[in-house]
């Protein structure tokens, strides 16, 4: 059986409409059906409605095999079309204002979010949030699918980086170059590390210099914590728009809503549940991972990912690459112990490596893309 054609614009509602016959298998995802008047007559048979609007004539040709899911009452959309950006994330947000960010998109779902509690008894509530985090979900795999997916691959990192921090700019210098390279560059979508590899992959088709230009723009204000931290990202933005070739997804969550999502990231898939935001985001880096130094949440990710590559849960095993010698072999080990464990056969299939070098991180992930 075919399946669901997703119609989730008004220019593809009118091709689909183009043609003859009785609709059918399509899914039809934020439509006002009031503005194309010449749907409202066609004949509609085993179709999926989430969050339309459906004028009550209409309905005397949508047949019982259909499914209609509406909208429930929130202050986010239950079926978002399509991943975020910065301009819907921050909706409502005047980087010339910084109170403005209090009464921004986000940040009203987040109070929402935390007055409803992260775990909530209202059951409306709780599946309003599980039928939003699925149409990121959709909407997510369909971009990845425009890319082959050894060359998706994430960066992981402390959210606690500077813009002052030397890291900050390596990780971006990696980022710009394996984007340059045609991989698609993921991360937790938050400050630090996770900035940084955004800003690398926004800046890609530019200058190094221009990278440099951009950081020094940044550090006026170096912590997620400081008042003009956002309104210093829109600026960059707005005196070095991103090449439109150049893409980066952010995967951030309302789970941590209190660290503000990078408005670097080109697209934004922004979850409530955390643990499929977590999961979901070490999955899709079938490319590889590359952690630089971080704390719980990267250990966290750091043996997640260590055990899907154990057991080669997505078919193959993906490079693992450590980038900070002293910091992943001295002050937090576990590079040593990985090694140690994979020699007992504890674990088994991990591609280690770490280095110092930004050009031996671009290489270990290129040899990899290139050896399918």
């Amino acid at each position: 059986m075919q399946n669901y054609l997703e119609i989730d614009s008004l220019e593809a509602l009118e091709r689909l409409l183009d043609s003859e016959g009785v609709i059918a298998r399509c899914a039809f995802q934020c439509i006002d059906f009031y503005d194309v008047p010449r749907a409202i007559e066609r004949i509609y048979s085993d179709c999926i409605f989430m969050g339309c609007r459906i004028p009550e004539s209409m309905m005397r040709g949508v047949d019982n095999r259909c499914y209609l899911f509406p909208s429930l009452r929130k202050p986010f959309n239950t079926f978002p079309p399509r991943l975020y950006d910065a301009q819907t994330l921050y909706a409502g947000y005047d980087p010339r204002c910084e109170a403005s960010f209090r009464e921004c998109y986000d940040t009203r779902v987040y109070r929402h979010y935390v007055g409803k509690g992260k775990i909530s008894s209202d059951i409306s509530e709780m599946l309003a949030r599980a039928l939003h985090d699925h149409s990121i979900s959709d909407a997510l795999h369909e971009m990845l699918a425009r890319y082959d997916e050894r060359k998706v691959v994430a960066v992981m990192g402390g959210h606690a980086v500077l813009r002052t921090d030397e890291n900050y700019v390596k990780i971006a210098l990696i980022s710009k170059l394996l984007t340059e390279q045609g991989y698609l560059m993921l991360s937790g979508g938050g400050p630090g590390a996770m900035e940084a590899t955004h800003l690398g992959a926004w800046m890609a088709g530019r200058e190094v210099w221009e990278l440099y230009e951009a950081v020094e723009m940044l550090i006026e204000a170096p912590c997620y914590k400081d008042a003009d931290w956002l309104s210093s990202a829109f600026e960059v933005i707005e005196r070095y728009p991103r090449r439109k070739d150049f893409c980066s997804i952010g995967i951030p969550t309302w789970f941590y809503g209190h660290e503000p999502a990078t408005p670097f990231a080109s697209h934004i898939a922004k979850y409530f549940d955390n643990s499929v935001r977590e999961d979901g985001l070490l999955a899709v880096a079938k490319g590889g991972v590359i952690y630089t130094p971080g704390s719980a949440g990267t250990m966290q990710e750091i043996f997640q990912d260590a055990a899907q590559n154990h057991y080669e849960t997505f078919g193959f095993a993906s490079p693992m690459v450590f980038f900070g010698e002293e910091y992943w072999t001295k002050q937090v080990p576990v590079y040593e112990l990985l090694e140690k464990l994979q020699q007992q056969g504890k674990y088994r299939n991990l591609l280690l490596s770490i280095t110092d070098d930004i050009e031996s991180v671009v290489e270990h992930i290129l040899s990899f893309g290139s050896a399918a």
